[in-house]
């Protein structure tokens, strides 16, 4: 399985001798271009000879038990075939590990909506409680959030929010938070005390530039109009809200939240080249389905993923089947106790799928 790695590993010896070479020293451009690709397969190039050398001495320590040797000499001789075997497991993984396929996107920034499902007001309060829920996952990763488009409630909940998540690798974390997650809990508007069901939905998306998702002015409608809800001066008084029509695709997105109509378009168009990028992705991601279905990072949208049981206490993760009988930690933000078990599947299936 590591014919690959032996590629790496000539390459990395054939970028060592060019960038010693006068030529190369001499062109900036090519230092550049060396050092970077050299940087890059590093790691790899470097455990794979350790590994290489391990295998050698495994052959030529197996060699020494097949003569004749004393008890005591014999004992150490297998001892440090032992540890070789231990080392040469440790390299043959973390060489698996570097054969995965990794998502390219794992490194970006994320826009995120969410949106409440069945259950009224009690639904947008969960929303609300999703929200703040990822707002504290965020500043535990020191991520930055600012909120592109809201349209919030009488009573604190959200009926939609969609906010932007700025920081490396906050695609790689939040990613597995996409599907449906469900509450039952008593609602404060609930007399009787019963316990209510409601659901929100949660769709995370890469942030995407005009480069990667060009759209054409001619593919676009715009509409302007007042904004209304909750505002600054300003606001509520001119028509700076904007809704963005891509036609080719039906998206829609639209943002009101800032004073200036130029503001909420650039807005609006991040939201909207999000959308579209999102929906190309899914595409293939069906095409690809017949042949390589994850159970985690494939996971249909309309999936439900998560239930928040407030009666028990209990946060259930139904991909991986884990409960926590935490429930406000969880909601404070504790997250990597499920994020790190999807990823870990992720990654075991990312595996399976690499040639042998």
């Amino acid at each position: 399985m590591f014919e690959n790695v032996q590629e790496v590993l000539r390459r990395y010896e054939e970028l060592t001798s060019l960038l010693s070479s006068p030529e190369v020293a001499l062109d900036p451009d090519l230092l550049r271009k060396y050092g970077q690709e050299q940087s890059d397969i590093e790691e790899m190039a470097m455990n794979y000879r350790d590994y290489i050398a391990v295998v050698n001495e495994i052959a030529a320590t197996t060699a020494m038990l097949s003569s004749d040797t004393d008890d005591d000499i014999r004992a150490l001789v297998e001892e440090e075939l032992a540890n070789l075997e231990q080392r040469l497991k440790a390299l043959t993984a973390r060489l698996s590990e570097m054969l995965v396929p990794q998502d390219p996107r794992d490194s970006r920034s994320v826009i995120v909506e969410i949106r409440a499902g069945t259950g009224g007001e009690e639904a947008a309060l969960f929303a609300a409680d999703l929200y703040h829920m990822y707002l504290q996952y965020a500043a535990s990763n020191r991520w930055r959030c600012e909120v592109l488009s809201s349209n919030e409630t009488g009573i604190g909940g959200f009926k939609e929010i969609i906010f932007q998540v700025k920081g490396k690798g906050a695609y790689s974390r939040l990613k597995y938070e996409s599907g449906v997650h469900r509450v039952q809990r008593v609602p404060s508007t609930e007399t009787s005390g019963r316990i209510h069901t409601s659901t929100a939905s949660v769709v995370v998306m890469p942030e995407v530039d005009d480069v990667e998702v060009e759209i054409k002015e001619s593919d676009l409608r715009i509409d302007v109009y007042r904004a209304a809800g909750k505002g600054g001066q300003g606001v509520n008084t001119t028509d700076s809200a904007v809704r963005l029509t891509h036609l080719p695709t039906g998206i829609v997105a639209q943002c009101q939240d800032q004073r200036s109509q130029l503001q909420n378009k650039a807005r609006a168009m991040s939201i909207l080249r999000a959308r579209i990028y999102d929906l190309e992705e899914q595409r293939k991601v069906s095409e690809l389905e017949s042949t390589r279905r994850s159970q985690v990072s494939s996971s249909e949208r309309a999936e439900k993923i998560r239930t928040y049981n407030f009666p028990q206490n209990r946060v259930t993760d139904h991909r991986i089947n884990l409960s926590v009988h935490r429930l406000e930690d969880v909601l404070a933000g504790n997250l990597d106790q499920f994020i790190d078990q999807l990823a870990e599947i992720d990654q075991a299936e990312r595996l399976q799928a690499v040639p042998q």
